[in-house]
């Protein structure tokens, strides 16, 4: 008996093959990927290249130095290089003021910053107030950080002040402004050290000159009541007075004696003697004037000689608390703040900010590495799992 054979010649149905249809492109992309990739690049793209508005950056570059600061030296330059330098405080200073309360007061003075910092028209993210930001004082302080930027090159010792705006002219201004108020701060600095370093000596020199005055006034009230101007050139008078005494004194008594060694009966010695005792009775009242008695003139040169010496003690004290008082200026004047501007601020002619395709990039590059790192540690934890 013969067996009947089927031979089909033709394709092999799909549901006898073991081959799958591959899915779409699109459904082979992980959801993760998509999530933290792909929805963040998408709208950063949207927004960076679409929706911001653009802002105008003003910059300018200052530096703050006083007048003893010299040139650096090959050493100085080394040690700044890696951030010593001597005027860094000073510098930040002037930085602390221009992103403080009271640099965004005085430019309120002038200005209407929230209208500066959030005209029409401007996205919801970049002006002020953002829609989770609040309309005060703090709010508008965080709010104008965003657009104020200070730094300092610790290499050169230049400051560079930037400032954005929705408008060229708003931002220029706006730099202009904060440096003055830098300047002001600087000189308001100058004025307090200089008052500082001079006050004291300035009010060592009064109470020297005080003390000078009174020295004064006690020799002239001595003066006035013991009715003499100079004891001492008094004493000096009275004591060349008893030596020409005493000369003639003993002048007279040689001639006496000379007569009474002639004619021991001459109607002469009674006159000599009478002129004798006249000479000894004035150099006795002349000594007795100069000494030995509270009228004298012995007690009245002590006294003299105390207010004397006490005058010129004041009188050199006032002359070193002015010589004192010259240094101190001339020191403060040395070491006197200023602030140069080395670069005015400028009046840019086209926007700067956003970089649009660069924030794009870094939104791209960043999801790019926290997609990574998680897919790593999802990875790990599989293979955890499975061991």
């Amino acid at each position: 008996m013969t067996e009947t054979k089927l031979n089909y010649i033709g394709p092999i149905p799909k549901l006898l093959s073991f081959e799958r249809e591959r899915p779409p492109w699109w459904r082979r992309v992980p959801i993760a990927a998509v999530l933290v990739v792909g929805l963040p690049t998408v709208l950063s793209a949207i927004y960076f290249l679409l929706i911001a508005s653009p802002r105008y950056v003003s910059e300018a570059q200052f530096i703050v130095r006083n007048t003893g600061q010299s040139a650096p030296s090959t050493i100085g330059v080394a040690l700044q290089g890696v951030g010593i330098a001597p005027t860094q405080t000073d510098a930040f200073a002037v930085h602390e003021y221009i992103e403080s309360r009271d640099a965004l007061r005085e430019l309120s003075r002038r200005y209407d910053i929230p209208a500066i910092l959030g005209p029409r028209g401007v996205d919801a993210f970049s002006r002020y107030p953002r829609p989770w930001e609040e309309r005060s004082n703090e709010g508008l302080h965080e709010g104008f950080q965003r657009f104020v930027t200070v730094g300092y090159d610790s290499t050169t010792g230049i400051s560079t002040l930037r400032v954005e705006a929705f408008r060229a002219r708003d931002a220029q201004a706006l730099t202009e402004a904060l440096l003055a108020g830098g300047e002001q701060l600087v000189n308001r600095m100058n004025e307090r050290s200089t008052a500082d370093a001079v006050a004291q000596a300035q009010q060592a020199r009064e109470e020297a000159r005080a003390r000078l005055a009174g020295a004064q006034q006690q020799l002239t009230a001595f003066r006035n009541r013991e009715q003499m101007i100079d004891p001492q050139l008094a004493a000096r008078e009275s004591s060349q007075l008893i030596g020409t005494l005493q000369g003639q004194l003993a002048a007279l008594r040689a001639e006496r004696a000379q007569v009474a060694s002639e004619a021991p009966n001459s109607p002469q010695l009674p006159t000599f003697d009478s002129r004798i005792r006249a000479y000894e009775a004035q150099v006795e009242a002349e000594r007795a004037r100069m000494a030995g008695s509270s009228s004298s003139l012995a007690p009245m040169i002590s006294v003299y000689e105390d207010l004397a010496l006490a005058r010129e003690l004041a009188d050199r004290e006032l002359t070193q608390a002015t010589a004192a008082v010259i240094t101190a200026e001339q020191e403060a004047r040395r070491q006197k703040l200023y602030l140069d501007r080395v670069v005015s601020p400028s009046l840019p002619d086209e926007p700067a900010q956003p970089r649009r395709w660069l924030s794009v990039l870094t939104v791209l590059i960043s999801s790019l590495l926290i997609y990574g790192l998680g897919w790593l540690i999802w990875a790990g934890v599989r293979e955890h799992r499975q061991d």
